[in-house]
């Protein structure tokens, strides 16, 4: 495979290109897109690409986010399918210096800068291209969410009550495209997702309450290609830390990272987590 930087004339095979942020989700995309004999090439946004490497054809480092650039050395390559995974901060938005003059003007022409818009207009800008955006959920399947309680501990009554109205909160957010996560504790809303990412709500969440029920879920027309939610091991060691007792996601709508890892960690922590099926409205 590649190096960090390192250049190929080769063409890739099946053309595919991996644009990786943050965590272990496009570690296992490009791990399993390699056991298919179809190696990408990573475009890493992450602060270390570590074992990305291993997996792929080759590794271009991007030190902020220079879509013109990006976009020059994909069709450069002969590139044609683009997969778009792992965590990249809001933040971002408030760092010209982190955006290139493309990425500036994207930012710029959007009327509305919720999480729905900017990832359309940057789907938008790799299509205009003829580089089309394809999910992953196919190379993933066996990591979907499953139905009811399926790691930690049976849920109490009193946190069922709480998945539900939790649901119900999500309902009328998730619309508002600012967030993912909402914790609840005896039926009344603690803490909200917003630009700071699932992992603080939740460290937020512990300074106001002990025992609160965590609701992840997504919008009804979520792009499923590049925006499902994603929990994993590290997401029950920050609420085992803030206190937080239980969580729900979606059924075959959230990818659940390192399930070993993770049916160990609920027990060990003793924190129930269960799938439910979404409202209709959401």
């Amino acid at each position: 495979m590649g190096n960090e930087n390192s250049q190929t004339n080769e063409t890739p095979p099946l053309e595919i290109a991996l644009v990786a942020g943050e965590g272990t989700l496009p570690l296992e995309i490009a791990r399993r897109l390699t056991d298919r004999g179809t190696p990408p090439v990573v475009y890493s946004l992450r602060e270390n690409v570590g074992a990305l490497s291993k997996f792929a054809w080759d590794v271009v480092v991007l030190s902020r986010l220079d879509l013109a650039s990006t976009l020059a050395d994909m069709k450069g390559r002969g590139i044609r399918r683009v997969l778009l995974a792992g965590v990249v901060p809001k933040t971002l938005l408030y760092q010209p210096a982190m955006l290139d003059a493309g990425a500036r003007e994207l930012v710029a022409g959007l009327a509305v800068r919720d999480d729905h818009s900017l990832l359309a207009a940057l789907v938008q800008a790799f299509e205009r291209l003829d580089l089309r955006v394809e999910g992953y959920r196919h190379l993933i399947e066996d990591l979907m969410a499953p139905s009811g309680e399926f790691a930690g501990r049976p849920l109490s009554e009193e946190e069922r009550a709480d998945v539900a109205y939790g649901m119900e909160v999500a309902r009328v957010l998730l619309p508002l495209s600012f967030g993912q996560t909402v914790v609840v504790h005896r039926r009344s809303v603690v803490a909200v997702e917003a630009m700071e990412g699932t992992d603080a709500a939740l460290l937020r969440a512990g300074s106001l309450c002990k025992g609160g029920t965590v609701v992840k879920m997504m919008r009804v027309d979520q792009d499923d290609r590049y925006d499902l939610p994603t929990v994993g091991p590290r997401t029950l060691h920050h609420m085992a830390r803030a206190g937080l007792r239980c969580l729900a996601v979606e059924v075959g709508r959230t990818i659940v990272l390192e399930p070993e890892a993770f049916r160990e960690t609920a027990r060990a922590e003793g924190i129930a987590v269960t799938g439910v099926s979404p409202c209709p409205s959401l």
